[in-house]
């Protein structure tokens, strides 16, 4: 007889998702390991192995779930302006440093059949940009509203790659200044 799912099936996989996103993360996804995973995790290689056959797929899902979630924040954010967009996406990246620098540094480890779902997410996100963006400035198209949400992204990005905790501006404050700045420089160009 087949063994059911646990109740907490979920939460682990999730614990399991977030503790290997910031192994892989903080020792570089092509020197990490399962093995490194694991202990990271304070489980054993064998429960890692339950949920994921491979390295590849952990990582995966990791990115998966990472812009699974952060399109579901911008389907919520685009009816809210680009100031709206810009303060939901800050406060999405919130606990997702790790997931966000896999994206940045890993995704392209992965075969190209796996990494093609991701990228469609990624350019659905710049396509949501795009929009608001464009909502800002209707006058913009082509390269240069490209250039312009790309652009957003950037200074997004600013807080997640540069910003110390608990030193500057917080987060939410952050997020008041980037929507001025951005929307100051829309008006600029």
């Amino acid at each position: 007889m087949a063994r059911g799912v646990a109740r907490d099936h979920d939460e682990k996989r999730e614990a399991l998702r977030k503790g290997a996103a910031k192994y892989f993360a903080a020792h570089g996804f092509d020197r990490a390991s399962m093995s490194g995973a694991a202990k990271a995790c304070g489980v054993s290689k064998a429960l890692i192995y339950h949920y994921w056959d491979s390295k590849e797929a952990l990582l995966f899902d990791i990115l998966d779930g990472h812009l699974s979630a952060l399109a579901e924040v911008f389907d919520e954010g685009r009816t809210s302006g680009l100031r709206g967009l810009i303060r939901a996406v800050l406060m999405a990246y919130a606990d997702a440093d790790a997931e966000h620098k896999l994206q940045l540094d890993a995704l392209g480890v992965l075969p190209l059949e796996r990494q093609k779902p991701l990228i469609d997410i990624q350019r659905e996100l710049v396509a949501v940009m795009s929009e608001a963006v464009a909502q800002e400035r209707p006058e913009l198209s082509g390269e240069r509203l490209r250039a312009a949400a790309m652009t957003v992204f950037g200074i997004l990005n600013w807080y997640y790659m540069w910003h110390r905790p608990k030193h500057g501006m917080s987060r939410e404050e952050y997020a008041d200044f980037a929507g001025d700045f951005v929307i100051g420089g829309l008006g600029a160009v």
